[in-house]
């Protein structure tokens, strides 16, 4: 129980991040949200706004990661008790972007049901799947965030 809280009271670098436990969501998150800013992009993007919305959640939330995964491995946190509390933030936000986008994202597959051909509907519906999986992945790493930066 020692090592285990040890371990969850310090922020990982090298490759320590590919073993802790919520730094090895770091490269789902990646994978997900990529298939989702895939996807999106190779479907008509209509109605714009809201797919635009899609578009913006996924970019973003896909290249903060991969800097955020950056940083982490290259240890520039330096073990720092703000990153600790950064590393949650930046997850709760992705959690409230991504949880949003999801919603939108599945109203207008459902409303282009009808509308669209059967190959960009079942492209959305792969875009909406994929988008609630890498909401549940951010969600149980901002949790995890939030257990680590508590014990810090």
């Amino acid at each position: 129980m020692a090592a285990a809280t040890q371990q969850m009271s310090s922020l990982p670098s090298g490759f320590r991040i590919c073993t802790t436990a919520p730094d090895i969501l770091y490269l789902p998150e990646l994978v997900f949200g990529g298939l989702v800013w895939i996807l999106v992009a190779s479907t008509l993007i209509t109605p714009n706004n809201p797919q635009g919305w899609v578009m913006f959640v996924s970019v973003f939330c896909f290249v903060m990661t991969f800097l955020w995964l950056i940083i982490f491995a290259c240890g520039g946190h330096k073990n720092s008790s703000a990153w600790a509390t950064a590393d949650f933030i930046y997850h709760l936000i992705a959690v409230i972007f991504y949880l949003s986008a999801s919603v939108i994202l599945a109203n207008v597959t459902i409303g282009m049901k009808d509308a669209a051909s059967l190959k960009y509907y079942q492209i959305d519906i792969a875009a909406v799947v994929f988008s609630y999986i890498a909401t549940l992945l951010y969600f149980i790493h901002c949790i995890l965030s939030a257990v680590r930066w508590k014990s810090f």
